[in-house]
């Protein structure tokens, strides 16, 4: 990719001491991270009613989806007491009081890996469900594009990841707009509705009325508690997102702590006034969940009437459910950069790119968000059952986490203190057994399977780099010896101008280097002899026959051979390579050069060295003095040096 074509996607490098300019004030940490909070109260209401409507309405009937309004308010008691802990979390965390930190410094690397696995997880799928519940948003505006659904979840996550490569500050200028528009449109359809239910009496949706009971047959005290649970935790998806905060705490301006608490209370007070306000709408309403339009978009064409005001909510919904994805993004290469840093997952995640941003882990999460909505069809109920164990499973360790550090410092307070994130670590705990329960043969259980999976995988990468320390380690090592025996061998596919600096490379750098050729088919090695007097440089050359017409075989074999038979400490293989005038030419070559550089790579007392040729302009520069005559012969074009 050209420079200029660099600067336009991703905008000019940021050096590192502007690192602090970049942190976000209040207002915009608010929308980048707190959008994945605010969002779920577009669908969490919705997953309540899904469920309710699914099982207790074919038995007692309308009544079914009175049992929302009281699934909400313990919802949002769960929340209080979740926001309390993770105030506190951030508190006693000012560098980053995610679940992995916490977890790592008072549970151990077990739980530590544990929790960092089921945030990674929620993170990709905060992505997945948040742009496909956006999507749903546009398409319940226009039914058209409801057969494209996936196509545009895909294009809506290459934006996101464009927008995140771009820079933290620079994301949250782009979430600030529709994140507050989000804001004030559904405040002022709640106030309308309020308005309406005080003072006007609500009008009663009739387009699709709840159908009555069709069972006579009554639900057993176990099965109604197993439902009344699976909306529940439907619900809590209401809660998805509220520790981004304390993952990035470091992204605030200073006082870093104080803002980021202050932006969590505001995050909490919105999400509640939201996802309830929201509850209680679609019960007085009677809404009954569709397939093809959502419980907000039929609230809101209530209350705006189906006006112009309703299609800059459903905008605005899209909006915040797209930019939901934002938080993930924030957040993802963040936690991914502690683990890599941590030795748990590979180095190129703690790179930091020229925009200060962790560009790998970026793409990354892009990548394996946009598979999972192609997988599910861009669907939010397919995906909400992998959605929430995870968040509740990081949730109950950081809070457990929290608990033993109050008991192991003792500061003041302590025991209050320990008691509120012990009473979030208990309901999270619950929360996240009823969620496994009663959503895991929807798919949860691939949840369930996935976090171990993920918790082993980072180990033997643990476990990798601590061999790698261990075979670099200069502990014990004495001066190395002189090499005594070296040999240098250079590889060519025939007499041309591209292997005469690899020949003078030899002669420069070994006392009797040799030239090896690979004769592929029957008298193809003629030609190569008669011109090698002439332009030899003086190296004799090798040739080996290939009757299976096999280029590395006959190669490895020989250098094998003579690192055996001559007992060399070291040999050195000089391998030309071209090089084309434009980057997109070298399509047009087999590469021949690199493949067997990456043959070569693995075998011990092997040094491989390429010498390029420039071909274009540099091609006039070599050689540097006068060559022998030309004797009128042409040579063959080179088959790939």
């Amino acid at each position: 990719m050209s420079v200029d074509l660099r600067r336009l996607l991703f905008g000019r490098p940021i050096p590192t001491d502007a690192a602090l300019h970049q942190r976000l004030p209040k207002l915009l940490a608010l929308p980048v991270f707190a959008s994945d909070a605010m969002s779920s109260s577009c669908y969490a209401t919705e997953e309540i009613l899904i469920v309710l409507g699914r099982y207790l309405l074919p038995v007692v009937g309308a009544m079914a989806f009175g049992y929302s309004i009281p699934i909400a308010l313990g919802i949002v008691g769960l929340l209080v007491i979740v926001t309390i802990s993770y105030r506190q979390t951030v508190m006693a965390y000012p560098g980053g009081g995610g679940a992995y930190i916490v977890a790592r410094d008072n549970l151990g690397e077990a739980p530590a890996q544990i929790a960092g696995a089921a945030l990674l997880t929620d993170y990709v799928l905060t992505v997945a469900v948040s742009i496909a519940a956006g999507v749903a948003a546009i398409t319940s505006a226009f039914p058209a594009l409801f057969p494209h659904r996936v196509a545009l979840c895909v294009v809506a996550i290459a934006l996101m990841t464009l927008v995140n490569l771009r820079g933290v500050r620079e994301s949250g200028w782009f979430a600030a707009t529709p994140a507050y528009t989000y804001v004030a449109i559904m405040l002022l359809m709640l106030g309308m509705g309020a308005y309406h239910l005080l003072c006007s009496g609500l009008p009663v949706i009739t387009e699709h009325p709840a159908p009555v009971a069709s069972s006579s047959t009554p639900l057993s005290t176990f099965a109604f508690a197993f439902i009344i649970m699976h909306a529940f935790a439907n619900g809590c998806a209401a809660i998805t997102g509220t520790e981004a905060i304390s993952n990035g705490v470091t992204a605030f301006r200073p006082p870093e702590a104080r803002n980021a608490a202050t932006t969590m209370a505001w995050m909490s007070g919105l999400l509640t006034t939201f996802f309830l306000g929201l509850t209680v709408l679609a019960h007085v309403y009677r809404i009954t969940p569709l397939e093809h339009e959502t419980v907000i978009s039929q609230v809101g064409r209530i209350v705006y009437a189906g006006g112009p005001l309703y299609y800059v909510l459903q905008a605005a919904t899209a909006g915040i459910l797209i930019l939901a994805a934002n938080t993930a993004f924030a957040d993802f290469p963040r936690l991914a950069n502690l683990h890599a840093t941590d030795g748990f997952l590979p180095r190129q995640l703690t790179q930091l790119g020229d925009r200060l941003v962790f560009h790998n882990g970026i793409v990354v999460l892009g990548g394996m968000a946009a598979l999972l909505c192609v997988v599910f069809h861009g669907t939010v109920d397919r995906l909400i059952p992998l959605y929430a164990i995870g968040v509740f499973l990081s949730f109950t360790l950081s809070q457990s986490g929290m608990v033993r550090r109050w008991f192991r410092l003792r500061e003041p307070r302590w025991q209050v203190k320990a008691l509120v994130n012990g009473l979030g670590a208990l309901c999270c705990a619950v929360v996240m057994l009823v969620f496994a329960t009663t959503k895991f043969l929807d798919g949860a259980w691939i949840v369930v399977l996935m976090v171990p999976a993920m918790v082993f995988v980072f180990f033997r990468i643990h476990r990798h780099y601590q061999g790698v320390a261990r075979a670099l380690s200069l502990n014990g090592v004495g001066v190395p010896p002189a090499l005594s025996r070296h040999r240098t061998v250079v590889l060519v596919s025939g007499v041309h101008r591209g292997i005469l600096p690899a020949l003078a490379y030899a002669r420069a750098t070994s006392r009797d280097p040799e030239a090896v050729y690979v004769e592929m088919q029957p008298g193809q090695a003629e030609p190569v002899r008669k011109q090698w007097t002439k332009w030899g440089q003086g190296l004799r050359l090798t040739v080996l026959e290939s009757p299976v017409r096999q280029l590395k075989q006959p190669i490895i074999e020989y250098i094998s051979r003579l690192l055996r038979e001559e007992k060399l400490d070291l040999l050195t293989v000089v391998i030309p390579e071209f090089v084309v005038c434009h980057p997109i030419h070298s399509i047009l070559h087999n590469q021949t050069g690199w493949r067997l550089k990456l043959a070569l790579l693995y075998q011990r007392r092997v040094v491989v060295v390429n010498v390029p040729y420039h071909l274009g302009g540099a091609a006039e520069e070599w050689p540097p003095a006068a060559a022998p005559e030309d004797d009128g012969s042409v040579a063959e074009p080179p088959e790939e040096p």
